[in-house]
């Protein structure tokens, strides 16, 4: 928005590899599409494998995100672009708010910090 390209609409898939291979092949037919963020990186990996057997190749025609940063997303090929949360300090965060919750006592306010883009080797700027 903020660049003034128009925004396209979400592709609704589910959470699990198949759906996301599906949406994947949706994508890969359309040659506008040039990005994809994907919900986490197992899903990134369907769509991956959407656009590999369309003939379109990551990064050079289509940049692909995933989230989570899952270990091995680092020696996939190409290494996947990811956004990493800490996952950890968010467990302890939802625990605190229910132990609060359940003691009745007011929750308190925990700072997490922000997730971080991991840049790797499935993105590259536009062709």
């Amino acid at each position: 928005e903020a660049a003034g390209a128009p925004v396209p609409e979400v592709l609704p898939a589910g959470w699990d590899v198949r759906s996301a291979y599906l949406a994947g092949a949706r994508l890969a037919a359309d040659p506008d599409v040039t990005a994809v963020l994907c919900g986490n990186d197992d899903t990134a990996l369907a769509v991956r494998r959407a656009l590999y057997e369309a003939g379109r190749d990551v990064p050079g025609d289509v940049s692909i995100i995933g989230f989570d940063d899952v270990p091995g997303a680092a020696y996939w090929t190409p290494a996947l672009t990811t956004v990493r949360m800490d996952f950890v300090a968010l467990g302890r965060a939802c625990l605190a708010a229910i132990a609060a919750e359940v003691a009745g006592e007011p929750r308190q306010v925990i700072a997490l910090a922000p997730p971080s883009l991991v840049v790797r080797e499935s993105t590259a700027p536009p062709p």
